[in-house]
């Protein structure tokens, strides 16, 4: 069984009760075109338009996955959506609307789509409460938390209960990037989404490293988008840096060199380039990717499959990197 663990949907439930009463959530729903929506949170920001493909029907989600060799994906909501910037009281009721839609999707088609929880992350107790409620009464399989809060590092914010409520639910966490509103040298060329994507992941898990919170929680399991961001390339400049940077002046608390925390992490395949995909592999073996597509984004891996299978690897570590090494990390999948 191949099991997809990065790919998003939205149900249209979202939409429908987003038209009806958008103002009780903070959110205004925006015709843009015809029968083509997009969404404006109370607090300015606006997010390009909800794609066909994003809200498509389940059967024909299930159609392209079975052309591609994929049995299962592991859902989650869109990160540009999450509305960290949104009031507390808004922000609950916007995760809890978004996880009821996704779980009633994923219920009602058991047999080729999970989900993670996402949560109100403005309110680390919040966003706890709504993954226990996700996982315990929903059927979550994890959870997903966007890379940044509102520009601020994961590092940086005041998450351990939230960090602890998943290592309690022995659940992992996805972390995947988000630009709802593309910077200035950004918006042209797609460097939104090849650049400042994976910069983001790789901000928030440098942050996450050099503040403690990867020592605090030996226990936590946490999955890069993207193979990582630029992390895996990187890593050699973290322990520089580590070794030099006045550490006090720069809140580095961390108990050991940044590459020594590279087996903490699980990373998907999604690099578009066999070599790269190898480099990774070199680096935090096999045992540590998990498939992805990030379908139906542009950036997609449209055959994820194919794209493992060209990078060299063996029919054993091509079994591992679909199916062992999910299920190793999110044990709750069926």
């Amino acid at each position: 069984m191949a099991i997809d663990i990065h790919a998003h949907y939205v149900p249209p439930r979202i939409l429908e009760v987003l038209g009806a009463r958008g103002r009780d959530f903070g959110i205004e729903l925006l015709e843009t075109a015809p029968a083509c929506h997009c969404i404006r949170f109370d607090y300015g920001v606006q997010v390009r338009p909800f794609f066909p493909r994003l809200i498509e029907d389940a059967a024909a989600r299930t159609a392209a996955m079975q052309a591609v060799g994929i049995d299962r994906q592991v859902l989650s909501l869109w990160t540009d959506i999450f509305g960290y910037g949104l009031d507390a009281d808004k922000g609950r009721l916007w995760h809890r609307l978004m996880n009821d839609s996704l779980a009633a999707f994923c219920e009602a088609n058991a047999g080729n789509f999970s989900y993670l929880a996402s949560g109100p992350l403005q309110n680390a107790g919040d966003a706890a409460r709504e993954l226990e409620r996700g996982v315990a009464e929903l059927g979550a399989v994890g959870g997903i938390v966007a890379a940044n809060i509102e520009g601020r590092n994961l590092g940086e914010a005041d998450l351990d209960e939230y960090w602890a409520a998943a290592v309690a639910l022995d659940v992992p966490v996805f972390i995947h990037p988000t630009q709802p509103v593309p910077t200035e040298r950004t918006a042209r060329f797609a460097l939104n989404q090849v650049v400042q994507y994976t910069m983001d992941t790789t901000l928030a898990v440098g942050s996450l490293i050099f503040s403690g919170v990867i020592d605090r929680f030996p226990d936590l399991r946490l999955i890069l988008s993207h193979g990582g961001g630029a992390l895996p390339y990187l890593i050699g400049r973290f322990d520089c840096m580590h070794e030099r940077m006045d550490r006090a002046a720069m809140g580095d608390v961390a108990a050991d060199t940044p590459s020594a925390y590279m087996a903490r992490f699980w990373f998907d395949t999604i690099l578009h380039h066999g070599g790269a995909l190898r480099y990774l592999a070199d680096m935090v073996g096999t045992d540590r990717l998990v498939l992805g597509s990030d379908d139906p984004f542009p950036p997609m891996d449209r055959d994820p499959l194919a794209g493992i299978r060209g990078a060299g690897f063996s029919e054993q570590e091509i079994e591992a990197i679909a199916e062992r090494n999910p299920r190793l990390v999110m044990p709750l999948l069926p």
